[in-house]
């Protein structure tokens, strides 16, 4: 009971922070391997409570930092080629 109200709130606080750092592309990619890390204590959670196996949470973590890579990769390019991480600088419209 109180691990799902505590895994609520730390995601409501997850989502304030990417709302209010959604002008630098490093914040927000923070922000979103925060929500991994809340994916995963809560997935682990409930694997415990359910006594199923462990193994999906491996998977699960090694497509985690695939995308952790994916996303660094994306930054440093956007950092090489316009010279900082802010989203005013892509035109996307």
């Amino acid at each position: 009971m109180y691990m799902n109200i505590f895994i609520i709130i730390i995601f409501i606080i997850g989502l304030m922070s990417i709302s209010l750092n959604r002008f630098h592309l490093f914040m927000v990619l923070l922000c979103l391997e925060f929500f991994v890390l809340i994916l995963f204590i809560s997935m682990i959670f409930y694997l415990n409570f359910f006594s199923n196996e462990m193994f999906f949470s491996m998977f699960f973590l090694v497509f985690s930092v695939c995308e952790g890579v994916l996303g660094i990769c994306n930054l440093i390019l956007l950092i090489r080629i316009h010279g900082n991480d802010y989203f005013c600088v892509l035109n996307i419209f």
